[in-house]
């Protein structure tokens, strides 16, 4: 449904001084070119100059009727249907119009732009992309003659094939769903960082006489609006910020969504918390419907609507006074010189206002749709945010005299967006975060636009609450004044109580008055009870100091309950722990915590970017009164629960050394943890990827390890599963690894972990097959696939072969894992490759079964 709004992009109107009556124009480089009518055979050239004036250039003759102009990169005015000497200075040019592929130069007009005319189907035909080459139309470029074409850089994509039939409009005549219009229009960008122009997004123009398509072209070909017009269109011309659409009675002009298509072309990700922009789809509106008798051409240079406009024969008949007859010769003579000079037609140059000015009277505009139509509003406010948003992205923008009022009306649109997100109830209130953000105002600055007289009675809309959730909950350099701090405290009683722990927690409200907090929290304790309102009433008695208040409000709650509120708002234990010194009045309470809570609320506290890790290995030792050189099982376990909850990339790979140093250290000094761990290796492997599943190869090395020989069980087992996942840096690991060198099938399983996270798969087979051949196999069968594959005939076979020759002796464990190697080669290889790999000085009887294997394989397939 288009909607309307009586809004004004034409600006002055000014009427172009032809001698002749024009049929063919065209613009660029300040230049327009008009071809007069068939019988002429000339083009008059004007320069247009600020506010649409335009001043005569000269003429020059063709030699035949132009039948289609347009204006090329290069700087030249091509006809087709004519040869056209461009003011002496080059030879004649003929060129096909480069409408649908401006840039190249070339199209093939004949299909592009009588499609309709030559294809016959039954049902409509929509196809996109890749698929519209079934259409089987073919394209040929054809070759513009200029010196500079280079035909081999040239080529043909197809992007969208669409037949128009007359079943598919209500309408029901085959003239009134011809199609008249086709444009192709490259949407360019210039960057923030850089000057250089770049093509995002381009759009796609199909317009009917009743109805228009626009499609978006980039990543991928979609439909993205439907303009239904209010009369018979008769020609349409899309620029980057407006559709121009004439008919028999007037201009219209509609709105586009190139910018909005290119932003989201260029940032995928831009909708989230951060960014916002209007969607695409967005209904479509008519900015204004200007009354013009009988227009017949349009086009469009700049900020210039060029408009041709001719009466009807009729109506020129009519005003006419009749005359007596005269001779046929005389008659003829008296047409063509009417026809040379035809009454009513008239060439007109409309400038389209300034963005700014434009963009001015949609806000105003939009103010009388408040309190009634909060939809129409946001739309409204969407197409001005839109419209400067195109203006920005032009690549004139860097050289625009009005660089610093866009921007600036940008910040405003995005304010203005903010605040209607904010205040009205709407499903997409969410959108308040990201146009405040975007407009560059402070929180205390949001809020005081917000303000109001009747703050007591005032409703707060879910937009608000968002906004102030998000914003408070971060990281803000910014400290609210008193009375703010204490009307965001109003402002979440009222809508949201039991976020008012968070809300008191933020950096923000430090400014806040305690006592004020205090009466709030007490309110909502009385309907909601919770550990944390009790937790954070007793920060505040502490920040006021009292503590009486204090010990009677953790006196309230057991101490595993109170740890329960840290985890609920570590926040909280921030507040509490000033640097490292904790207060003695709290100091009592955490050391009688459960250690899992403590180690729970601790990790939660780290997530929060409220404790370094060496805050908190401190931390640790000073709870469990322990010294420097002995790390406590409590700072493991936290290290442990730290990784499993990890999301800071910046510190996986330092947790992930520590506790592989720790894990280390115990096993080679045989020093079992002071306490029991709180989380075992399978607790852990089921919790996070960067503990994996041991290998079923390092199971059975460490199956054959005797009982007296299995020190620090949990321990060795956690530092496999690190060495089996896929997230330790090997190389940075190896250093704290190398004490375990020499340790037994510990030291051994080590050692080929990271020797095949290397990628060094026989230096891994040499040293199993040293210390433990009965699992060179089942290693080989879990490591050497895809890439690795070849090691099993390269490798493998060969050594398993010279390792049983020179035992000359019955080894099970050698000729067990020879016949499984042969099984698995046979398979792989073709019968002449396994033949070769065979020792010649084997047992025939021992490979024979093999050979036939591999052989009967290959006669199956």
């Amino acid at each position: 449904m288009v909607q309307l709004y009586n809004l004004h992009p034409f600006g002055s109107q000014r009427v172009v001084p032809c001698k002749q009556e024009p049929a063919q124009f065209c613009c660029g480089h300040d230049v327009l070119f008009v071809a007069s009518a068939a019988a002429s055979c000339g083009v008059e050239v004007f320069a247009v100059r600020r506010e649409g004036r335009c001043e005569p250039l000269g003429s020059f003759a063709t030699l035949g009727p132009v039948l289609r102009m347009a204006y090329s990169r290069a700087g030249q005015c091509r006809a087709r249907g004519a040869e056209v000497p461009l003011g002496g200075c080059g030879r004649p040019l003929r060129a096909p119009c480069p409408e649908l592929l401006p840039g190249r130069g070339v199209s093939s007009e004949k299909s592009a732009l009588e499609l309709d005319e030559f294809v016959v189907c039954q049902k409509p035909v929509e196809l996109l992309g890749e698929e519209s080459k079934l259409c089987k139309i073919p394209i040929t470029l054809e070759s513009t003659e200029l010196s500079t074409e280079d035909k081999k850089h040239f080529q043909v994509q197809y992007l969208l094939f669409r037949h128009f039939t007359p079943d598919q409009s209500p309408f029901g005549f085959c003239e009134e769903t011809k199609l008249h219009s086709v444009q192709f229009l490259p949407v360019y960008q210039t960057g923030r960082c850089t000057c250089v122009s770049r093509t995002t997004e381009s759009l796609l123009l199909f317009s009917l006489p009743h109805v228009g398509y626009l499609y978006s072209v980039g990543k991928l070909v979609e439909l993205i609006s439907t303009y239904q017009y209010s009369e018979r269109s008769e020609q349409a011309v899309l620029t980057p910020q407006f559709l121009h659409v004439i008919t028999s009675e007037s201009l219209q002009c509609y709105t586009v969504r190139c910018s909005a298509a290119a932003a989201r072309d260029e940032d995928p990700y831009i909708d989230t918390t951060v960014k916002a922009c209007p969607p695409v789809t967005l209904d479509v509106c008519t900015l204004r419907m200007q009354l013009f008798i009988g227009p017949r051409a349009i086009c469009h240079y700049k900020n210039h609507i060029i408009l041709l406009t001719k009466a009807d024969t009729e109506d020129i008949t009519e005003r006419r006074k009749p005359s007596r007859r005269i001779s046929r010769k005389a008659d003829s003579n008296k047409s063509r010189t009417n026809s040379e000079s035809e009454p009513g037609w008239n060439l007109y140059i409309i400038n389209t206002v300034s963005t700014i000015q434009l963009y001015r009277e949609m806000v105003d505009y939009s103010r009388t749709y408040e309190n009634v139509r909060t939809e129409s509003c946001i739309h409204l406010l969407s197409e001005a945010h839109l419209l400067v948003r195109a203006a920005i992205m032009d690549p004139s923008f860097f050289k625009s005299d009005d660089k610093e009022e866009l921007l600036r009306a940008f910040r405003e649109s995005c304010a203005f967006l903010g605040d209607c997100y904010s205040r009205f109830d709407t499903k997409d209130y969410h959108l308040a975060l990201p146009y405040y953000r975007m407009s560059g105002l402070s929180v205390a600055e949001v809020l005081e636009r917000l303000a109001s007289e009747s703050d007591e009675i005032q409703t707060y809309e879910r937009g608000l609450i968002f906004y102030l959730t998000h914003s408070l909950n971060e990281e803000l350099n910014e400290e609210l004044s008193k009375e703010l701090a204490d009307k965001v405290l109003q402002i979440f009683y009222l809508a949201d109580p039991m976020q008012l722990p968070d809300i008191i927690c933020s950096p923000c409200m430090k400014n806040v008055c305690p006592l004020t907090a205090v009466k709030y929290l007490c309110k909502v304790e009385d309907i909601m009870p919770s550990v944390v309102l009790t937790l954070t009433k007793a920060f505040m008695a502490l920040k006021m100091g009292d503590l009486t208040m204090y010990e009677c409000e953790m006196n309230s709650h057991k101490e595993t309950m109170l740890a329960c509120g840290f985890i609920g708002q570590p926040k909280l234990l921030g507040e509490y722990r000033e640097g490292i010194v904790i207060p003695t009045e709290f100091a009592v309470h955490l050391k009688a915590m459960q250690p899992g809570l403590l180690v729970a609320a601790t990790v939660a506290l780290h997530e929060n970017s409220k404790i370094e890790l060496e805050e908190a290995d401190m931390f640790f030792k000073m709870l469990c009164n322990n010294g420097e050189d002995m790390v406590p099982q409590l700072l493991v376990d936290f290290w442990e629960a730290l990784l499993v909850a990890c999301s800071r990339e910046e510190v996986l790979q330092e947790l992930l050394l520590r506790v592989t140093y720790q894990y280390v250290w115990r096993i080679s000094k045989k020093q079992l943890p002071e306490t029991k761990p709180l989380k075992t290796t399978e607790d852990l492997i089921n919790s996070c990827d960067h503990f994996g599943s041991i290998f079923p190869w390092v199971t059975f090395i460490m199956s054959m390890e005797s009982l007296l020989d299995k020190d620090c069980p949990e321990d060795i087992s956690k530092l496999q599963s690190i060495l089996c996942g896929q997230s330790i840096d090997i190389t940075a690991a190896l250093p704290i690894l190398d004490p375990l060198a020499e340790a037994g099938h510990v030291g051994l399983t080590v050692r080929v972990l990271c020797s095949t996270r290397l990628g060094k798969y026989e230096e891994s087979i040499d040293q199993l097959l040293r210390q433990c051949p009965a699992a060179a196999v089942l290693y080989a069968q879990h490591e050497l696939k895809d890439d690795s594959r070849a090691v099993w005939w390269n490798k493998l076979l060969p050594e398993l072969c010279e390792r049983a020759r020179l035992t000359r002796s019955d080894c099970p464990v050698l000729i067990s894992s020879l016949q499984e190697t042969l099984s698995v080669v046979a398979m792989e290889l073709e019968l002449w490759d396994f033949l070769s790999l065979l020792p010649e000085d084997g047992t025939a009887a021992f490979f024979l079964p093999h050979l036939l294997h591999c052989s009967q394989r290959k006669q199956l397939m």
